[in-house]
């Protein structure tokens, strides 16, 4: 995550940063500008709607109920950042005025079956330049025939993860359809040592993400049609986006050999020697504690497996 993305649009000191405990002094260290009491680490994993509920809370106890936030997550690259704060700006307009919770729609560009989709329904004139729809539903993961449908149609979007709102308009949609997080929201927003609140009430909370939680039961959801490309880094294929690769369509990290081989992301983490021989479209990744190898049409499964684990 670069807080400079947001230049000119939201001050360091309204940046707030959710990671795991573990990587709070990392996180810190990464974002000086960032003040230190704004970086919050979960005690423990529970997905995306504990964080967005945490986020809710703290941004009513600083704001107030009409205060407006933005869930972005840190994983992802947006490019011209100017079109992406421009978005983003006209979002925020748009949740100020409206009792909406408003995400941001990625115009796909091939049918990948490693994202979530948004179908697209009416315009919905919010007196920006960005343009706005309402939300007909949150679609999962596709398969590739699925995919292609969608994109036949014109009307659907990526699902980005990315969500503007007012606290009021939010905690709202926590009580309306996943109550059991509306005492976490209610408590980070009172508490003056918000680490104290999540020791105590995240162990048991049930993990699930904001999509299941809320975002696939509001009925009060706008999508904004982005203007800028946008990756999500957080997954391995996203490494051949970024770097070179050789005459045969491998990406190489580190200490690394191939022979024969073609359309791999082959990353060494260390100094180890990791070589890939006669393989097709493979990921291979060696680290000093684990080492992973998957089909590069299987990565977004690689979630479940650690769950296995």
């Amino acid at each position: 995550f670069r807080s400079d993305r947001l230049a000119g649009l939201v001050p360091p000191e309204r940046i707030l940063v959710i990671t795991a405990e573990r990587f709070v002094d990392q996180t810190r260290a990464a974002l000086p500008d960032v003040p230190r009491e704004n970086i919050v680490g979960e005690p423990c994993r529970r997905d995306t709607a504990a964080a967005v509920a945490v986020a809710v809370g703290m941004v009513q106890a600083r704001g107030g109920a009409d205060a407006v936030g933005a869930i972005l997550t840190a994983d992802q690259l947006m490019t011209p950042e100017a079109s992406f704060r421009r978005v983003l700006a006209d979002a925020f307009a748009a949740a100020a005025e409206r009792d909406a919770i408003i995400t941001i729609g990625v115009e796909p560009d091939h049918p990948a079956t490693g994202f979530g989709y948004i179908a697209r329904a009416e315009k919905v004139d919010c007196g920006t330049a960005t343009e706005f729809a309402r939300v007909e539903r949150f679609v999962e993961k596709p398969d590739l025939a699925t995919a292609q449908s969608y994109l036949a149609t014109g009307r659907y979007s990526w699902n980005a993860g990315m969500f503007i709102w007012k606290a009021s308009t939010m905690a709202a949609a926590f009580a309306a359809h996943a109550p059991e997080f509306s005492a976490l929201i209610e408590q980070v927003a009172a508490a003056p040592d918000v680490a104290r609140v999540l020791a105590s009430l995240y162990p048991t909370i049930r993990a699930t993400s904001v999509d299941y939680a809320v975002m696939e039961k509001a009925t009060n959801i706008l999508v904004a049609r982005c203007a800028f490309t946008w990756d999500d880094v957080g997954g391995w294929n996203a490494i051949a986006n970024h770097f070179p690769q050789d005459e045969r369509g491998n990406v190489r990290l580190g200490k690394t050999a191939v022979y024969d081989a073609k359309d791999n992301i082959v990353v060494s983490d260390d100094a180890h020697l990791t070589a890939v021989v006669g393989l097709e479209n493979v990921v291979v990744v060696h680290t000093p504690t684990a080492t992973l190898v998957c089909a590069r049409d299987r990565v977004q499964d690689v979630k479940q497996l650690v769950r296995s684990l």
